[in-house]
């Protein structure tokens, strides 16, 4: 029989389930949600957004722009779906994202060959798999897994930044203005003098954090999503190269550079809520009230949601996966998302995307592929399932992985690997076109 099961309905098992069903296969989609929460969604609709709402940049000669052009030509169900749900965003793809999961709930339960079933999954289904259930796996399924596999899991906590209400904003303080000079109304900008910058920066690393439980205290955090406390006990000046970084932003109404900036991007049309960029945080509630209402303009802003943490489990994918995102020791199981040790919205639908198309292959009985190595995709997948098993951590897409590169100029350099990762993932394409000739 031509069916598959997808277990986890967030990005990557959404895109699984949508890319083998287009492929004709039946698909058996599990969500355990809303009958089973996790500590960091909020509704019960498939892929979710819990942390930022941008897919990073639209730029095609950016590394995550260069993914998401290989999606666009693979035709990827949840990259149209975002493209669809699209906010003013400067150079970045972001997203309404009560928009984007109600598209693709939508979608799933109306295609004719996805069986969406709303219940926990405690143990490896039998038949073709593929395990999606992301960095907040239930502990039935973790320790079904950890069983399976015979490996030591590894954690790091993810930190989400918080929301805050703009009605609630004061825009005397503020302006309008993005970094690089494209969308400027994507932005909203406080800027701060030098006393009022070291006054928060006392405040931030003197701020009381929620206290580790036993299995969190030996946490390893992921440095593109670090607490912003955290990286404010490295110097006073840390932040001023990070997230309050003024380049780019100079005050319109001074014609100066502030000497720190705090920017929030918009988080829905009307602008009712702003997120505050980079300031993903374990401050305990009242403490981020207190502490972020020390910025110029924030000072009676109501948070709509607060930061918080959150685990995020992953498994040595270097000693368990091959390039297919297959498993080794059982090759029918496949694995996509967070949970293979990718990084961020847009990696985890390639995962998703490479996982729903082999196990619709391994149903049709065709050979599962192996992207083209110099692909932004097929790098990735490269990564992760040959990096140094002892070192390895959670990979974004990045030009460093990608090889075979020549020394030339930066601008060049990128031009190049874009344009051969192009060519590379379009003559791919014409080999699936054939196979669906040769399936019928």
């Amino acid at each position: 029989m031509r069916r598959i099961t997808v277990v986890g309905a967030g990005l990557a098992g959404s895109e699984a389930a949508l890319v083998a069903a287009d492929m004709g296969v039946q698909v058996d989609l599990y969500e355990m949600r809303p009958k089973k929460m996790t500590p960091a969604h909020s509704t019960g609709r498939p892929a979710e957004l819990v942390c930022s709402n941008t897919f990073k940049s639209k730029d095609p000669y950016s590394a995550p722009g260069l993914l998401k052009e290989e999606l666009r030509l693979l035709n990827s169900p949840l990259l149209k779906f975002a493209e669809e749900c699209a906010l003013p965003g400067g150079k970045a793809l972001a997203l309404d994202r009560n928009c984007f999961s109600k598209r693709v709930e939508e979608a799933i339960e109306g295609h004719p060959n996805i069986r969406f079933i709303r219940e926990e999954v405690k143990e490896i289904p039998d038949g073709i798999v593929v395990i999606a259930s992301g960095p907040l796996t239930s502990d039935p399924l973790s320790k079904a897994i950890g069983q399976l596999l015979g490996e030591e899991y590894l954690h790091f906590y993810d930190a989400q930044s918080p929301i805050v209400d703009g009605d609630t904003l004061d825009y005397s303080k503020l302006y309008f203005k993005d970094r690089f000079g494209h969308e400027d109304e994507a932005y909203l900008n406080a800027p701060m003098t030098e006393e009022e910058y070291m006054r928060f920066w006392e405040a931030l690393i003197n701020a009381e954090i929620h206290p580790p439980k036993d299995f969190e205290k030996d946490a390893k955090y992921f440095e593109a999503c670090l607490p912003i406390e955290e990286m404010a006990k490295r110097g006073p000046e840390t932040l001023l190269y990070g997230p309050l970084r003024p380049v780019g932003l100079e005050d319109p109404r001074t014609g100066k550079t502030p000497y720190a900036v705090v920017q929030l991007r918009r988080e829905d049309r009307e602008g009712k809520a702003w997120n505050l960029v980079g300031f993903q945080t374990q401050l305990k509630w009242g403490e981020q009230k207190r502490v972020f209402r020390m910025i110029p303009g924030l000072e009676r802003a109501e948070f709509l949601r607060y930061g918080a943490v959150h685990r995020n489990t992953f498994i040595k994918s270097p000693l368990l996966l091959l390039p297919t995102l297959q498993l080794k020791k059982e090759p029918r199981i496949l694995f996509a998302g967070q949970i293979t040790g990718t990084e961020g919205y847009v990696p985890a639908i390639a995962g998703g995307h490479l996982a729903g198309l082999n196990a619709a292959r391994l149903a049709l009985g065709l050979e599962p592929l192996v992207l083209p190595k110099h692909t932004m995709m097929g790098a990735l997948f490269h990564y992760i399932t040959t990096a140094n098993p002892k070192y390895f951590q959670p990979m974004n897409a990045n030009f460093g992985i990608i090889p075979d590169v020549p020394k030339m100029r930066r601008d060049r350099r990128r031009r190049y690997i874009v344009e051969r990762a192009l060519r590379e993932m379009e003559e791919f394409l014409k080999g699936m076109k054939v196979d669906k000739l040769a399936v019928g």
